[in-house]
C-alpha cells in the first residue's frame, strides 16, 4: 500500500526544509519547484512547446523564468498558455515519480497544493506553518525580492489560516527540533493508519 502526503504551506513557511526531514524519515519527495526546473532546463520537456508558443523565453536552449515573468507582465493572458503547456508535462513527471518510487510514504511538496486543486489527489495533506512576523523575516533575510514582491507571492497564494484548516496535519517549523519532532509524528501516524487500514 502506498500513501500519498501533499506538502504544502505559503512562502516563508519552511516547506523545503519539512520535505527533507520527510525524506529523512523514510519517505520518498516529489518536489513541484524542481520538476518545473527540471523541465525548463536544457532537453527539458517544457522547452519546445513553450518555445512554439513563446520563442522570447528560450534563452540558451532553456526557458528562462525571468523572460517568462516578463512576458506575463506584458500580457497577463500569457499565464493561462503557459499553465497549460506546463501542467500536463508536470502531471507526466509526477506520475513518473510515483511508478519509480520505493517507500510506502510519497510526499509531493506543492506550494500551491489547495489553489490548484492538487488536494484530491492526496490520500491527507500536511501545512507548514510560522507566525507572519517569522515568515516575512525569513523570506527579507534571503535578499531574493523587495518587501513588495513579497507581499505580492503572498497576495496570490490561499491565507496560511485556511490552509491550515484544510489540513489533516499541521507542523509547525518555529526551531528545526520541534519541526523534525512532529514529521516524526505525522510519519508514524501514517504508518499506523496503513496497517490498520
Amino acid at each position: 500500500m502506498i500513501f500519498r502526503l501533499g506538502l504544502t504551506g505559503s512562502i516563508g513557511m519552511g516547506k523545503s526544509t519539512t520535505a527533507k526531514m520527510f525524506a529523512e524519515d523514510g519517505c520518498a519527495v516529489w518536489d513541484a519547484d524542481a520538476a518545473v526546473h527540471r523541465l525548463y532546463a536544457k532537453g527539458g520537456s517544457a522547452v519546445a512547446p513553450m518555445g512554439a508558443v513563446f520563442p522570447a523565453a528560450i534563452i540558451d536552449g532553456a526557458v528562462s523564468r525571468d523572460a517568462l515573468k516578463e512576458i506575463i507582465g506584458a500580457d497577463p493572458q500569457a499565464l493561462g498558455q503557459i499553465e497549460a503547456i506546463v501542467h500536463p508535462l508536470l502531471g507526466a513527471d509526477r506520475a513518473d515519480f510515483a511508478k519509480n518510487a520505493a517507500a510506502d510514504i510519497l510526499v509531493y511538496d506543492i506550494p500551491l497544493l489547495f489553489e490548484t486543486g492538487g488536494e484530491k489527489r492526496m490520500d491527507a495533506v500536511a501545512c507548514v506553518t510560522v507566525s507572519p512576523q517569522t515568515q516575512r523575516e525569513r523570506v527579507m533575510a534571503r535578499g531574493t525580492m523587495t518587501e513588495a514582491q513579497f507581499e505580492g507571492i503572498r497576495a496570490k497564494q490561499m491565507p496560511n489560516d485556511e490552509k491550515c484548516a484544510r489540513s489533516d496535519y499541521v507542523i509547525e517549523t518555529d526551531t528545526l527540533e520541534h519541526a523534525r519532532a512532529q514529521v516524526q509524528d505525522v510519519v508514524a501516524d501514517i504508518r499506523k493508519r496503513m496497517r490498520d487500514a
